[in-house]
């Protein structure tokens, strides 16, 4: 939100309080700091009187983690719900033990400094000379990172007439039929802080957005909004970025942030919120793996989603007409077709329209779901149904939520209900804990009949004006956080019935904290070339956001006009497929029509065959990796900045990107089958052509549809086993162990995942290359598993 017009002049009928010095300071018991800062030069006494002041607070949280808070009214009464932090209590206690915060003292230069290991923030106290800077304290001469400078932290009351950000707008305009915003006659407080960027500076992060990787020149408003992935919108707002100097931010608010990236400002990321306190925290790096690790471990580590839901999903799509017949006859042409499917997705119409949700099976369609769903079960196929948080008034559970208190009311006690999606519709209150309850006895009964997980769709179109929650929530900063409640209510259903080893969503909204319920898709995407490389963009900022396991809708999920009732565009889809099932997880999903392969061309069923198996075939790699990102925050789909973060070429590739840590993956956004892509520094090997790629440089090339870059990394081995499913036992199953190019003399060593100890490693296949590029590659085995063969790329050698 802007508050300026240019440098000279604020924005009308606005007034800003800038923290100008410092007035006081002390220590606090916790052993921060605690300033009191003036919006004024103080000469006299007198210029104490009649003018606001904002305390600001410093504190160390966590080992190069600092949080800051700037405060106007301390007695306002705040119902924001506030995310949960350091949610591993046992590991938070062990870093606090680490913490050892140092609060030092300059006189000579009047400052006061805070270090948290190897993170330092400095508070200038030179009169009109308010600044708080942030550094890198293990350096030798303290690299600056980012500060909090001359206009840079700011109380602001701001006129009736402005504006509400955009997407807040439009959540009640679509959603309720009968609310409008009445006429404000009261101006509106707001807190402001702006950090400083540097020349060159990149920010990254801030959710799954869609658009370009690096954020700079945009105007954000972190606000969950259902619009597709084609606009500035998007499913999940995430109150975090950080850049390539090595540093991050995290705003502890689940309410609206507003931020002006060189939007404002063009050497500033400026973050504001309505009300009389804002709060964020600096998160030291410097590598942005230790950024990323160091935020998961504030806000929580992704868990590991179970084996099964890394293979392919086969989706009814949304309203396609579909019974049992129709399922039986797909998967049956799945298998005759040699493309394995590890679990079957029922959309919306299991359930009888209207009644979206009702928790019950269409009888007319599935006359006995529980027999039905376990002859898939004997097909080696898991099950996952559509679900959102609404009731519609013609499901037969709406009385019985209405009645107890359940469901969201307006002010005046009435269920808030609307038109838009299902006739009626109330929506589910979570934050009452016996509406809770009710939610996942539903759930529960129908994981007892045999489903497997739930796709949470939705979860943004709540309402946030003229409605009250059972524990007195404020309605707009509930509106990001509902998503939470309500994955978490799902999540903790499937674990509480199935054990955590077996909970997986496909979960479509999402903020901080969120990547504790796994897995996430990107949405509603357009089934074009553009709609693809959305897709990937939004998966990649997401990833950059701490979030690791994500999916998007193969083939893309809707069509051009008079095209939506056609398949997707062959060469689209075949594209699509290729990196599809290169993402941590992968789903065949449309809107009118199926996506099953033969609907598209005969290519196509052999295309999707071939990646399926292929990901089935890196099983160990793949979940060796997502060990590593629940242990690290990692993404699985990463973008090459997080590999080469000292490669300048990496830091805004977006077409392009690791799967993680040895492969590297291009995919191909044309029908001629061409590729530009980034070769980082290195000797890479093709996985499917066995070619080298010496970098850093770009590299052109043409692709028939089934092979795309697929690369090793230099040094790195990629451990194979058999193609039939993903949830196999990867110690005992090893076929191969791939070796791209390596060193002469060099030792590879790649761990094993545990298929009984589930995040655990079975030992390592440690793989010495012959020197002097004379004799066979010798492979050694540790742990319970077998010795699996060696294969070393080249072009008569590879997958």
């Amino acid at each position: 939100m802007k508050f300026t017009h240019g440098i000279w002049e604020d924005r009308e009928h606005t007034t800003i309080h800038n923290a100008v010095e410092v007035a006081s300071c002390s220590e606090t018991a916790t052993g921060g700091i605690r300033a009191l800062c003036a919006t004024r030069h103080v000469e006299h006494r007198g210029n104490t009187l009649n003018r606001a002041t904002i305390t600001l607070k410093v504190d160390a949280v966590a080992p190069g983690i600092i949080s800051c808070s700037a405060t106007h009214f301390r007695g306002t009464v705040s119902h924001e719900p506030r995310f949960e932090l350091f949610p591993d209590a046992d590991a938070h206690k062990k870093t606090q033990e680490e913490v050892a915060p140092k609060v030092t003292h300059n006189a000579g230069a009047n400052t006061s400094t805070l270090s948290s290991h190897d993170l330092a923030a400095t508070l200038d106290k030179n009169p009109k000379g308010f600044r708080l800077a942030f550094s890198n304290s293990s350096g030798t001469t303290g690299d600056a990172l980012t500060a909090v400078g001359f206009h840079g932290l700011q109380y602001i009351v701001g006129p009736p007439s402005q504006s509400v950000p955009s997407p807040l707008d439009a959540s009640t305009a679509i959603a309720d039929p009968y609310y409008r915003r009445p006429a404000s006659h009261g101006n509106k407080p707001y807190m402001s802080v702006s950090l400083d960027l540097q020349v060159g500076e990149l920010v990254y992060g801030l959710g799954e957005r869609f658009g370009p990787l690096t954020k700079n020149g945009q105007e954000i408003d972190l606000w969950n909004e259902d619009a597709g992935t084609c606009t500035l919108y998007t499913y999940k707002n995430i109150p975090f970025y950080w850049t390539n100097r090595g540093y991050g931010v995290f705003f502890d608010h689940s309410d609206v942030v507003s931020l002006e990236v060189q939007a404002e400002r063009l050497a500033k990321v400026q973050a504001s919120v309505q009300g009389e306190e804002i709060r964020w925290t600096v998160i030291h790096g410097p590598t942005p793996k230790e950024i990323l690790r160091r935020y998961s471990d504030l806000t929580g580590h992704p868990p590991l989603p179970p084996a099964w839901s890394f293979g392919l999903y086969l989706s009814t799509s949304f309203i396609t007409d579909y019974d049992e017949d129709t399922v039986n006859q797909q998967l049956d042409g799945m298998a005759s077709r040699g493309i394995p499917v590890s679990v079957l997705h029922f959309d919306c119409f299991w359930m009888r329209a209207y009644t979206w949700t009702s928790f019950t099976f269409d009888p007319v369609n599935f006359p006995n779901p529980k027999d039905f769903l376990g002859r898939l079960h004997q097909r080696g196929v898991k099950v996952c149904v559509w679900i959102n948080p609404y009731i519609a008034q013609e499901s037969e559970v709406f009385e019985e939520g209405m009645e107890h208190g359940y469901l969201i009311k307006r002010l005046d006690g009435s269920v808030w209900q609307g038109d838009n999606w299902q006739a009626g519709m109330a929506v589910v209150d979570f934050t009452n804990p016996e509406a809770v309850k009710w939610y996942q006895g539903h759930l529960v009964k129908l994981l007892d009949l045999g489903v497997d997980s739930f796709k949470t769709d939705f979860g943004e179109r709540i309402p946030w004006e003229d409605v009250r929650y059972h524990n007195g929530m404020d309605p707009r900063a509930g509106h990001n956080y509902y998503s939470l409640l309500y994955n978490r209510a799902v999540y903790d259903a499937i674990a509480g019935r199935r054990g955590a080893g077996e909970a997986a969503l496909f979960a479509r909204s999402a903020t901080a904290g969120g990547q504790r319920m796994p897995v996430h898709w990107g949405g509603d995407c357009e089934s074009t070339w553009p709609g693809m490389s959305q897709s990937l963009r939004g998966g990649l900022s997401l990833g950059l956001s701490g979030f690791g396991f994500w999916s998007h809708d193969i083939g893309g999920f809707i069509a051009e006009g008079a095209r939506a009732d056609l398949s997707p565009d062959p060469d689209i889809y075949k594209r699509w497929v290729q990196w599809g099932l290169l993402s941590s997880h992968s789903r065949l999903h449309g809107s009118h029509t199926y996506r099953v392969p033969w609907l598209v061309d005969d290519e196509a069923s052999e295309v999707l065959a071939k990646f399926a198996r292929l990901k089935n075939a890196l099983m160990p790699y793949i979940f060796a990796q997502a060990v590593d990102c629940h242990r690290n925050g990692l993404p699985m789909l990463r973008a090459m900045v997080v590999e080469f973060p000292d490669d300048r070429t990496c830091h805004g590739l977006d077409e392009q990107y690791m799967f993680g840590d040895s492969l590297l993956v291009a995919p191909i956004f044309n029908a001629r089958g061409t590729c530009e892509y980034y070769v980082p520094a290195g000797t890479w090997r093709g996985l499917l052509d066995g070619r080298e790629r010496v970098g850093p440089r770009w590299v052109k090339e043409e692709f028939d549809n089934f092979h795309l870059p697929l690369l090793v990394r230099e040094g790195r081995a990629i451990l194979v086993g058999p193609p039939e499913r993903p949830d196999y036992d990867w110690s005992a199953q090893l076929s191969k162990v791939v070796v791209g190019s390596a060193a002469a003399g060099s030792v590879i060593e790649v761990p094993v995942p545990s298929a009984s100890k589930i995040g655990e490693f079975d030992g390592f296949v440690r793989v010495t290359v012959p020197s002097g590029g004379q004799g066979s590659h010798e492979v050694e085995r540790t742990g319970s598993g077998n010795r699996p063969e060696v294969l070393v790329l080249g072009v008569d050698s590879h997958l």
